[in-house]
């Protein structure tokens, strides 16, 4: 099979898993990261067909919504491209992404291997910052049935993936415990130039937030 009728079969799979679902991990997401990470990739001289087949497939069996299993995507992600006959190098660097792709607390490192997963970890942390970021971290906060604020929860600093997963705070914690950090964490200069400005308006977003949650924004 070609490396196009892979691409393409594996884009209708994971848009028929995927369509629909409603906490910001949808076909959508997944549309924007692989744009996202084509563009990053053509600047850094990645291969861009391991780096297609890695946005397509990252979120395929997330742990957050499949009882915090980590192995649960690689494996998933295994199983379709053994089924469509893939070289199994290609197979083991997808797998390799997918498994170290996520942020897993402050205080855990989370580094790639390669230019294609820094490209792809860039892609995904692109998404979860700015406009676009503040509109998913609400609908996954309301999807887990969580408070917006609450001043007498004060966000943590998590030190280990298992923590990270077990936390349950206020959806604006969550900018302090991950969204905030991400500028400073891009692998690449392409995905730190577009980090800059997506942070910045995050920041006056927060900002603007919590004036109006205490009623100190200006007649």
């Amino acid at each position: 099979m070609s490396k196009k009728e892979i691409l393409s079969k594996t884009e209708a799979y994971v848009r028929n898993k995927l369509e629909g679902e409603g906490s910001g991990h949808d076909w959508w997401h997944i549309h924007r990261v692989r744009n996202t990470a084509l563009k990053l990739g053509q600047e850094e001289k990645a291969d861009l067909f391991v780096v297609e087949l890695a946005t397509l497939l990252h979120d395929i069996a997330d742990h957050k919504f499949h009882g915090g299993d980590e192995e649960i995507g690689p494996a998933t992600a295994r199983e379709w491209l053994s089924n469509l006959n893939t070289d199994e190098s290609v197979i083991n660097h997808v797998c390799e992404i997918i498994r170290d792709v996520s942020f897993k607390g402050a205080e855990v490192e989370t580094p790639m291997k390669t230019m294609e997963g820094k490209v792809v970890q860039d892609a995904d942390r692109l998404d979860a910052i700015g406009a676009i970021g503040i509109a998913r971290a609400f609908a996954y906060g309301g999807h887990k049935g969580r408070e917006l604020h609450n001043p007498n929860i004060q966000p943590e600093s998590h030190d280990s993936f298992d923590s990270y997963k077990k936390s349950a705070g206020p959806t604006v914690n969550h900018f302090y415990e991950k969204l905030f950090l991400l500028k400073d964490r891009m692998n690449t200069a392409s995905g730190r130039k577009l980090a800059e400005q997506r942070h910045q308006f995050m920041k006056e977003f927060v900002e603007r937030f919590l004036e109006e949650w205490d009623g100190n924004d200006e007649l």
